[in-house]
């Protein structure tokens, strides 16, 4: 047999290219985690798994980028949908190398690096005391990218969601820790840095979630009444859920609560547009369920003191609240409802025998400036609303059981609809002519009404008598005893 030998040259070669292999083989074999460690990282090819497998982490190029970045989606999906991103804003550029998500406890616990492993492009931001190997990182079966140090969660995704709300997901203010949740748009379809838009929640005495672009409102869901916000009164119907609103001293939030089974999200674009949408396995595809009915639905589209009413033919019309006239009644003859109403001249509205004016099923104002007495309804509310000659409007804060709770606006009312089936009670204050008008409308309405149900009635026993008596001549001519008993 002959024995092989190698020259100096060539042993150096084949070291180098068996070492070279050994160090790029690990990077280049796909591997499926369900933790990361501190002796075990995510590189680029692998995934990181939830327990049922629902959602997976890992890298991704987002539309005709070439920047790579750390994300969330659902793992059963055919399309690959991103929930969640970790460095949105710090991409791995392709000049980076390649990426790296570990564990590093100097470094702020759970890091991305690109090819300098000594400097994080993004960090969770965590002070660790602990050894590294008490410190990993798991994926939930809600989707939420969760760290624990000795089995306590110390930092969680879904505390800086992107553009997408998952059931399970908060959205709203800590009030402890100032922490703020609120969802923004991806810049464009090829990078998800943080959008010119917005979605997040108002901590006022009465909280609303708005849509934002810039600064500018596009729309808000108006105040919570006790099952659903103001602004979407098929909310429960639509949405095929149960929701949690908490609104305490500790914080204002709300969350979706949804079976693990079903995909569901909620997600702003970079447009301003805002959609809810569900999987549907069937036909293989996100299907809407709700999006604002932009008639009447965009913010104040009606200017000041004002009313939208949507119709079947995508438009509106404004019109404006009782006791108020067009600001321009020329640009209002010519549909350019911006500059809203103001108030009728008449008898001042200031303890002067004024009036409220019922309004049924609205959309009510914009709360952001209301003011909110829990421990007041009905009839107390609107004595407090007549006690004070700024206040504009009253209604109830929570509408179950018959209503209760107090909601008093001051100034001008903004952002006003109707919706032709369900909605809440305004009580629009208006002066002692306006208020007397109402009234005498109001009875003439139901003197109207008593009328037409006495016409009915009458008519009906009239057609009753005949019909009974042609039966009578019917039976008598073909000479049949007729008995009553």
């Amino acid at each position: 047999m002959r024995k092989l030998t190698m020259n100096s040259t060539e042993f150096f070669f084949v070291s180098t290219v068996l070492l070279v292999f050994l160090v790029i083989l690990p990077s280049s074999i796909s591997v499926t985690l369900d933790a990361i460690t501190s002796n075990q990282p995510l590189r680029e090819d692998d995934v990181l798994l939830s327990t049922t497998k629902i959602f997976a982490l890992g890298f991704f190029k987002p539309g005709n980028s070439r920047n790579r970045y750390i994300g969330v989606w659902y793992n059963k999906i055919p399309i690959k949908t991103i929930v969640w991103i970790a460095n949105r804003e710090n991409p791995i550029v392709p000049t980076a190398g390649t990426g790296l998500l570990a564990i590093h406890g100097d470094h702020g616990g759970l890091v991305i690096y690109g090819e300098d492993q000594n400097t994080p492009i993004w960090s969770a931001n965590l002070t660790v005391s602990s050894p590294n190997n008490s410190v990993i990182a798991k994926l939930s079966n809600k989707g939420n990218l969760v760290v624990e140090i000795n089995g306590e969660k110390v930092w969680q995704g879904f505390d800086y969601p992107t553009n997408t709300m998952l059931p399970f997901m908060k959205i709203g203010l800590d009030r402890r820790s100032r922490l703020n949740r609120f969802l923004t748009s991806w810049k464009s379809q090829d990078d998800p840095g943080m959008g010119n838009c917005s979605f997040r929640m108002e901590p006022s005495e009465s909280p609303q979630e708005f849509l934002y672009k810039g600064q500018t409102r596009l729309w808000r869901t108006g105040p919570w009444t006790g099952e659903r916000w103001s602004g979407l009164p098929g909310m429960v119907k639509l949405f095929f859920t149960n929701v949690t609103f908490v609104n305490n001293q500790d914080e204002v939030s709300i969350m979706d609560l949804v079976p693990e089974s079903s995909f569901v999200k909620l997600v702003i674009d970079e447009s301003g547009n805002i959609e809810r949408s569900a999987w549907d396995d069937e036909v293989h595809k996100w299907v809407p369920h709700w999006s604002p009915d932009w008639q009447c639905d965009s913010y104040g589209v009606c200017g000041p003191n004002s009313i939208c009413y949507p119709n079947f033919q995508d438009k509106f019309e404004c019109k404006c609240l009782p006791g108020f006239e067009p600001k321009l009644q020329h640009e209002w003859y010519l549909r350019d409802w911006s500059g809203g109403c103001v108030r009728q001249k008449g008898p001042s509205v200031c303890q002067n025998g004024e009036g409220f004016v019922k309004l049924e099923r609205v959309k009510v104002p914009d709360t952001s400036t209301a003011r909110v007495n829990m421990s007041r309804s009905g009839e107390a509310c609107k004595e407090e609303c007549l006690r004070n000659c700024s206040c504009t409007a009253y209604a109830n804060a929570d509408e179950r059981q018959g209503g209760s709770g107090c909601i008093t606006w001051h100034g001008d009312l903004i952002d006003t609809r109707t919706f032709l089936d369900t909605g809440q009670d305004l009580y629009v204050r208006v002066d002692a002519n306006v208020s007397a008008q109402y009234a005498k409308k109001s009875n003439s309405s139901f003197g109207k009404k008593r009328k037409l149900e006495v016409s009915v009635a009458c008519g009906l026993l009239f057609f009753l008598l005949f019909s009974l008596a042609c039966w009578l001549v019917k039976r008598k001519k073909k000479g049949k005893q007729i008995s009553f008993y």
